[in-house]
């Protein structure tokens, strides 16, 4: 796992789980975190043998490109066992992904020549196209996210604390409002959104995913 430097103030552990920003050394739990609830919410490792490869596409970009937009949720001794992380600016964030950070992967993940065989080559061709985030239909909706806490985190409203964390430093960006894309199948996320006032957005031919957005406004 190569990647750039991304600054990122130091800030004390507490003996409380608690949420945080992030920092430069939290990247390797980032890459755990994202291998370990890639496949709706679960472990994907079965799926993708590589372990960077989920998260090279869905969390280290951010974490690297928008750092001040990462936060974690530290289990109270330093360690990263959650992540809310996205961009402020869906159309500039694909710009940087594919003149910035598209390049340091190429060479471990040349695109494919052809039709996509595997899970793995579905995913890098994903990789090799970040304009697909950029949707007319959630122009209105210009930040996203991704948000992952594993298993034994969840269902105890850190979730909630890392949302609300990062629809906060969007909205002191002056982003008025934010969307997300998930696995329609997986209800038990959909539920999650739907308590934190995430509402359905049509966009055209969504295939698999579900498109969310709500406003920044934190009540």
């Amino acid at each position: 796992m190569t990647v750039p430097p991304a600054p990122s103030p130091a800030s004390p552990s507490s003996s409380r789980p608690a949420v945080r920003a992030y920092r430069r050394e939290d990247l390797p739990a980032l890459y755990d975190i994202c291998v370990r609830t890639a496949h709706e919410g679960q472990d994907s490792r079965h799926l993708y043998p590589d372990p960077d490869l989920m998260p090279s596409i869905f969390a280290a970009p951010y974490a690297v490109l928008e750092p001040e937009l990462t936060f974690v949720l530290d289990d109270g001794h330093g360690q990263a066992v959650g992540y809310v992380l996205g961009t402020a600016d869906t159309a500039a964030f694909a710009r940087a992904f594919r003149t910035v950070w598209l390049p340091t992967l190429t060479g471990r993940y040349p695109a494919p020549a052809g039709p996509p065989r595997t899970p793995s080559e579905e995913m890098i061709a994903l990789m090799h196209d970040p304009e697909r985030l950029v949707v007319p239909e959630l122009a209105a909706y210009p930040a996203h996210l991704h948000i992952d806490l594993l298993p034994d985190w969840q269902r105890k409203g850190h979730g909630r604390a890392l949302m609300f964390r990062f629809l906060g430093a969007l909205r002191e960006k002056g982003v008025g409002a934010a969307h997300l894309s998930m696995v329609t199948a997986n209800t038990a996320a959909r539920a999650f959104y739907d308590r934190l006032g995430f509402r359905p957005i049509e966009v055209p031919d969504p295939g698999p995913l579900t498109f969310l957005g709500r406003s920044t406004t934190v009540e």
